[in-house]
């Protein structure tokens, strides 16, 4: 003898467009607003001694490079550094900042998808990024920050599985 709920045809909720793409949620601005907004930035007229002392004290990778008024000229890395050592040994501290500096800088928005971002940076092979918005640079991104904050994101899933399964 049928039931009046057994009339009912049963749905289920599986994965969907939204639940897939999460990841593709979390922005770099997410980021910035739990590392922080600070740069660290040069003047292309410093030399790389002033650089590299800067790197050291600061325990980074790069330096972002700004004129007086603070908008991006390029961007200083250790990788840079290091060509220029190999060009130049023994003569590379002398060198002004912009003869060895990244010019041409691939930046991103606080709005842009850390998926996205970890994508350019992979292709690209760099490892720092500078944030900007309308109003000029707002912070820097590492691969670092995009890779730990996609590792975070990847295990609170996992524990919202776990605890789905579990109950």
């Amino acid at each position: 003898m049928p039931i009046r709920k057994d009339s009912k045809t049963q749905t289920s909720q599986s994965q969907s467009t939204a639940t897939n793409t999460s990841a593709a949620a979390a922005t770099v601005g997410r980021i910035l607003d739990r590392k922080g907004r600070n740069v660290v930035a040069i003047r292309p007229q410093d030399t790389l001694g002033d650089a590299v002392r800067v790197l050291k004290q600061r325990g980074i990778g790069a330096l972002l490079v700004t004129n007086a008024q603070g908008a991006l000229q390029g961007i200083l890395s250790e990788r840079d550094i290091v060509r220029k050592l190999a060009d130049a040994p023994g003569r590379t501290l002398p060198h002004k900042v912009e003869e060895v500096m990244t010019a041409k800088v691939q930046t991103c928005t606080p709005a842009d998808s850390v998926v996205s971002v970890l994508k350019r940076m992979s292709e690209g092979r760099f490892r720092h990024m500078p944030v900007v918005d309308e109003t000029g640079l707002v912070g820097m991104v590492t691969i670092g920050d995009v890779v730990n904050h996609r590792l975070n994101e990847l295990e609170h899933e996992a524990l919202q599985l776990k605890q789905l399964i579990v109950g």
